[in-house]
């Protein structure tokens, strides 16, 4: 083996040189230099510096904005809950070991750090697939006469919430369980060992399978079904440039959302694969821990792709950063009329773009 199995940790180096020790006792500065962690931790400190003010405005913005308390922006809303639980129950906590080179706070703050990142990572997945089948049952409109209600937001939430623990909980309480990974400052799912009675293997596998691959194939298809309307919509008006300016709307807001989702989480889903499928192979710390962080930075950016591209939302926000005065009233005036013709016409079509 090319690493060093302890009493709930896996350390990616070599034991033959006898300078391992448990990561939740003493620096790992032997797997890299001081100055990786004092990097890592100014990382955490600028997520949590730029994902905290724009989720926490998110819910600010809604609070106070009755308009936007919509059934579809209780999705929203929730995408960015999710958010604020990596920041709190991830970020801060891993800008804090970083800084001291180990994982201070034990086998008990690596669960607790190991759930709220893994509930808030899987609730904003799960968000992002409400929002998909919400976006092609509304748009797509294959059960006729359906509309998007109070009640359907609610069962999305509870759904998302189910969803979340059915993965963040298990490894609490013994399917799997949550060690150090990479530099040996933040915790997740034990992809390294196959130690016995928690049943790693069949967790790792249900995990990549129901947390991973169904939701990518619902997103995918949900949009897929989506620009294909826009497209039919489109070329029964071509003449409407409203229409052709809502197809371009709707398919460039999908481009992002696909590449935005792959971007972030794809790197750390295969490199999480390729170590459980080779476990005992040689890989070092950084190998891990860089699509690990990289994948944080969802939180950032997913309120700025699911809320900050919806007009509303947005002009709501301006109002409200400005203390109640939209500078762009006028501007924003004249494209509220025209939104209304395209909505108008869009509808005629069956197409409502996001």
């Amino acid at each position: 083996m090319n690493g060093t199995e302890g009493d709930a940790f896996y350390v990616p180096m070599s034991n033959a040189t006898g300078i391992v020790r448990s990561p939740y006792e003493y620096p790992q500065y032997y797997l890299v230099a001081p100055w990786a962690y004092a990097c890592l931790s100014a990382y955490m400190f600028f997520l949590i510096l730029t994902g905290f003010p724009v989720n926490f405005l998110t819910l600010y913005v809604t609070i106070e904005h009755k308009k936007l308390r919509t059934p579809l922006n209780y999705i929203l809303l929730n995408l960015a809950i999710a958010d604020l639980f990596m920041v709190f129950g991830g970020f801060t906590t891993t800008m804090y070991t970083s800084l001291h080179g180990y994982f201070v706070f034990g086998r008990l703050g690596c669960n607790i750090e190991g759930f709220f990142a893994t509930l808030g990572g899987e609730m904003g997945l799960w968000s992002l697939v409400v929002l998909a089948i919400e976006r092609y049952l509304v748009v797509c409109k294959p059960i006729s006469n359906f509309r998007f209600g109070e009640n359907h937001a609610l069962m999305g939430l509870a759904f998302t919430w189910f969803m979340a623990c059915t993965c963040a909980v298990p490894p609490l309480v013994g399917w799997s369980r949550y060690i150090p990974e990479g530099m040996q400052c933040s915790c997740g799912v034990d992809y390294y060992t196959r130690a016995p009675g928690i049943n790693n293997e069949s967790f790792v596998i249900y995990m990549f399978v129901v947390h991973f691959f169904i939701p990518v194939v619902v997103i995918f298809f949900c949009y897929g079904r989506l620009v294909c309307t826009v497209k039919e919509a489109a070329a029964l008006q071509q003449e409407s440039e409203t229409t052709q300016r809502a197809e371009r709307e709707v398919t460039r807001m999908v481009i992002i959302m696909v590449i935005a989702f792959f971007i972030a989480w794809l790197p750390y889903a295969s490199v999480a694969w390729y170590i459980f499928t080779h476990q005992g192979s040689e890989f070092g710390p950084v190998f891990m821990t860089v699509p690990a962080f990289f994948a944080k930075t969802s939180a950032v950016y997913n309120p700025c792709i699911y809320i900050c591209m919806n007009k509303q939302f947005r002009n709501c926000m301006i109002t409200t950063l400005c203390c109640g005065k939209n500078p762009f009233e006028e501007e924003e005036g004249a494209s509220t009329t025209a939104s209304k013709t395209e909505a108008s016409s869009v509808s005629s079509s069956s197409v409502s773009p996001a």
